[in-house]
């Protein structure tokens, strides 16, 4: 098994991050650590962790499988596609979105 591609997390934590207007420094102090090792994350310095990526996904509105969408094999592009609108959708419209779904 190869190596996550961290240099592909940290791009997309960042554009992410500035989407929502967010300075290194707010997210950091959400999560409680350096704003250095934000910095590091997403300048693929230091791998980030689990309990991290989580925390760092937490704060930006994001699941974990739409920023690691590009490690998975089996997914064909309609569902990267659809992981990539959902991800900017307020959580309101992501209810209304799942009621539609469950419907279908």
């Amino acid at each position: 098994m190869q190596d996550l591609n961290f240099e592909e997390i940290g791009k997309i934590l960042r554009a992410s991050r500035i989407e929502h207007h967010y300075t290194q420094e707010y997210v950091a102090d959400q999560i409680d650590v350096n704003v250095s090792h934000i910095s590091n994350i997403e300048n693929n310095r230091v791998k980030v962790s689990l309990t991290t990526l989580v925390a760092i996904c937490n704060v930006l509105n994001l699941t974990v499988d739409y920023v690691l969408k590009s490690e998975y094999t089996a997914s064909d592009s309609i569902d990267r596609e659809i992981l990539k609108e959902l991800a900017a959708c307020s959580p309101e419209k992501k209810e209304k979105i799942l009621k539609i779904i469950r419907i279908i």
